[in-house]
C-alpha cells in the first residue's frame, strides 16, 4: 500500500482527503471532523445531487453550510490526486466510485454495506487490491468502548465458549433526509439491509465464526402510511455458525419520527460461563426541553475514531480495519437474509 508523499521542504504535508457523495447521512457528520483536523486537507464533490428529491440538501449549498472546499465533479476531485478518498453515495453507486478513486490511487473508506451485490462488492476490493491501495468498511460501532471491553472479555474466557447471541439495532426512516434510503434501486433494500450489517460486523469481529445460513422474516407494517417506502421495515434474522453458535439479529426503522435521537444498538452474548451485553449508545443525557425531547450523547465519537484509523492506516501504508473483506463477509448475510425473506426458506450463506 502507498503512503502519501512529504511536503515540498521534506516534512509531512497535509493529508489529501476526498469526500465523494453528500447521499450518505453520515457524510456532512465526516465532512465536520475532518475539516476541524489540522493535518487534513479536505475537497467535497456531489454532482448527483442534481437527481435529489426537492428539499434535500446536498451538493454546493451543503458545502457552503460545512464551510468545506467544494469542486463540481468527481474527475475534479481525483485530478487533485488525494491520499485518501470516503465514498458516501447511495449504496447501488458505491462501486464505480470506489473503482474510480483506486484508480487514481487513493486508499478508500466506503459507507456500509459495501454494495448490494457480491459481485459489485468482490469487483471494489479486486480493484483497491490491484492499484495496491487499502479499501475500508465504515463500521463505526466496532471503534466503541463498550465493544472493545466485549472482546477482551470473550478472548479472556469471561463467559466461556460462545453460545449464542442476540443484537438489536432500529432506528429511525431516514425518509425526511435522504429518501434514497427507502428506494430498493439505490439502497438494495430497506431496513435489512441498513441495519443488519453493523451487528453481523460486531460478530464476526468478535467470534471470527463463518456464518453458514440464515433464515429471515420481514415486513412494512411500521410506516405503512408513508406512499414513499418501498422496501421493508422491520426485519427478524437468524444467523447460525459453524460450531453450532447461534445468533439473532433485530433490524427495524422502529423509532418514531419525533424521537429524540435515531436509535440505537445492542450486543448481548451468552457463554457457558456466563451472559454479557453491551449498549454502546446508552452514554445520554435526556429529558424534555422548550422544543421537547432531549437527547444530549456523551463520551467518545465513534465516527472520529473510524476516521482516525482510516487516517492512520493511510499515513503509515498499511490496511485499514474493518477492510473490505469484512465488509464482503457482513454483505453476505443481508443478500441471504433477503432471500430467506422472499422464499421464506432457509438460505445457505454465499
Amino acid at each position: 500500500m502507498r503512503a502519501p508523499k512529504p511536503g515540498a521542504l521534506g516534512g509531512p504535508r497535509p493529508l489529501r482527503v476526498g469526500l465523494m457523495s453528500f447521499a450518505h447521512v453520515h457524510a456532512a457528520a465526516y465532512a465536520r471532523l475532518l475539516e476541524a483536523m489540522p493535518d487534513v486537507e479536505l475537497r467535497v464533490s456531489d454532482p448527483d445531487s442534481i437527481a435529489a428529491p426537492p428539499g434535500e440538501r446536498r451538493g454546493r449549498l451543503l458545502a457552503e453550510d460545512l464551510g468545506v472546499t467544494y469542486v463540481d465533479s468527481y474527475d475534479e476531485l481525483l485530478a487533485w490526486r488525494p491520499d485518501a478518498v470516503i465514498v458516501t453515495s447511495e449504496n447501488a453507486r458505491h462501486r464505480p466510485l470506489v473503482e474510480a478513486a483506486a484508480q487514481a490511487g487513493a486508499s478508500v473508506l466506503c459507507e456500509k454495506p459495501l454494495a448490494t451485490t457480491l459481485d459489485d462488492a468482490v469487483a471494489m476490493k479486486a480493484a483497491c487490491d490491484a492499484a495496491g491501495v487499502s479499501l475500508m468498511t465504515a463500521y463505526p460501532v466496532r471503534f466503541s468502548p463498550a465493544f472493545g471491553r466485549l472482546r477482551e472479555l470473550v478472548a479472556a474466557g469471561g463467559v466461556g465458549a460462545l453460545l449464542a447471541a442476540t443484537g438489536t439495532n432500529n432506528g429511525q426512516i431516514p425518509v425526511g433526509d435522504r429518501a434514497w434510503f427507502t428506494d430498493p434501486a439505490l439502497s438494495g433494500g430497506g431496513a435489512m439491509v441498513d441495519h443488519i450489517v453493523h451487528v453481523a460486523d460486531l460478530l464476526d469481529a468478535l467470534t471470527g465464526l463463518r456464518p453458514i445460513a440464515v433464515r429471515a422474516v420481514s415486513n412494512r407494517i411500521l410506516h405503512s402510511e408513508k406512499p414513499e417506502v418501498r422496501a421493508e421495515t422491520g426485519g427478524l434474522v437468524t444467523v447460525s455458525y459453524a460450531g453450532g453458535f447461534v445468533a439473532t439479529i433485530d433490524c427495524s426503522w422502529s423509532q418514531p419520527d419525533n424521537a429524540p435521537t435515531w436509535g440505537g444498538l445492542t450486543l448481548q452474548v451468552i457463554g457457558t460461563r456466563g451472559v454479557a451485553d453491551i449498549d454502546p449508545f446508552a452514554q445520554h443525557l435526556g429529558g424534555v426541553g422548550a422544543g421537547g425531547a432531549l437527547f444530549m450523547g456523551y463520551g467518545v465519537d465513534t465516527d472520529q475514531l473510524l476516521l482516525q484509523e482510516f487516517l492512520e492506516s493511510v499515513r503509515a501504508g498499511r490496511p485499514a480495519q474493518p477492510d473490505g473483506a469484512a465488509g464482503i463477509r457482513s454483505l453476505t448475510i443481508v443478500l441471504a437474509a433477503q432471500e430467506s425473506a422472499r422464499t421464506g426458506e432457509v438460505v445457505a450463506v454465499a
